[in-house]
């Protein structure tokens, strides 16, 4: 298909973007507005040798600029910039729902305050929700290369937000921290009512995915491009109608998969799992929700009706409501029907 064409097809989708870790929507531009505002030298003196430095060959060399751009964020007003900058880029590119995750420890562990952060993210998700029409979910992630009573630290310090936070998620560095680590936290979480994801299988094995599912009773799998080498996993992901949250670009730019033509949500459309595309942390990777179509459609030379399949189970993966679905579903495949 014609890019042109693709792109304002994608454009037109009405989307869902399910893993989105709100640090990682921090555009250099941002971060020195910031760094300035707050007095605090960056280790870089451009914007420019900010995003030179974005070329990685492992989601550790992320993680390590990742935190590192964090420590600018101090105030509540800082979380809150941050969050609405994220949103307003996504409303442009008609993301009309949002799971977010975000990252308390990258914060408490400096001395900033838990609810310093999570009332500056709330307020701009608010502001969203009322003047953008974008509805939310927040999901709170656990480090997983800290232990595991941290962890649970961070638990207690989420109780008194409660009614604001939707769930929990574990993200970091994956090799060597396998799920299995923070059973007994994910079960406490679950007790308090928190819906229950995690990161498994990016660069991870297989085996971290059934650990997720079987120990931690995930809902769903954030990223999971592994479960293709093992085909009982597969019936599983199948059978009980796991969804994988898959972040195309991200991936290329970690190097978990070599290049964009290589990457296996095709093929598990092909077997019926419900894959979706998202764009992880897309300030670092190069490309929002609207690139993460665009590019893995060209790639992979999806179908129409692969992409409108993947809109489509983006939606059932979310945390919307039965009746938000359905209306969802209507509008998606009434603007498919235009095409």
């Amino acid at each position: 298909m014609e890019s042109t064409k693709l792109r304002t097809i994608i454009q037109g989708i009405p989307k869902v973007e399910l893993h989105l870790h709100i640090e990682g929507s921090f555009e250099p531009e941002l971060m020195f507005k910031i760094a300035k505002r707050n007095k605090i030298a960056l280790p870089y003196d451009s914007i420019e040798l900010v995003k030179a430095a974005y070329q990685f060959n492992n989601l550790q060399e992320f993680l390590d600029i990742y935190y590192a751009g964090a420590q600018v964020l101090l105030y509540e007003q800082d979380f809150f910039d941050l969050t609405w900058a994220y949103l307003t880029k996504v409303h442009s590119e008609n993301v009309v729902h949002v799971e977010v995750f975000f990252d308390p420890q990258t914060h408490t562990d400096r001395g900033v305050s838990f609810d310093v952060v999570i009332n500056g993210m709330h307020r701009a998700l608010e502001k969203a929700k009322n003047e953008l029409n974008i509805s939310y979910r927040l999901i709170m992630s656990y480090l997983r290369h800290l232990s595991e009573e941290a962890a649970f630290e961070t638990l207690e310090a989420s109780l008194p937000f409660k009614d604001i936070i939707d769930g929990v998620g574990l993200d970091s560095s994956e090799i060597g921290n396998p799920p299995s680590k923070f059973k007994k936290v994910f079960k406490a979480s679950a007790a308090h009512g928190y819906k229950l994801v995690a990161h498994a299988g990016e660069e991870g094995p297989s085996a971290y995915i059934w650990e997720a599912l079987d120990i931690l009773k995930v809902v769903r799998i954030d990223h999971g491009n592994r479960c293709l080498s093992d085909e009982a996993l597969v019936k599983r992901l199948v059978d009980d109608k796991i969804a994988l949250i898959l972040c195309p670009t991200s991936n290329v730019a970690l190097k978990v998969i070599k290049k964009m033509d290589e990457h296996p949500v095709a093929k598990m459309l092909e077997k019926g799992i419900i894959a979706t595309i998202h764009s992880d942390d897309p300030a670092y990777f190069g490309g929002y929700m609207n690139e993460n179509y665009y590019q893995t459609a060209k790639a992979l030379n999806l179908s129409i009706a692969q992409i409108q399949q993947l809109a489509l189970n983006a939606f059932q993966a979310s945390w919307l409501s039965a009746t938000e679905k359905e209306k969802w579903y209507k509008k998606v495949n009434d603007y498919f029907n235009t095409i």
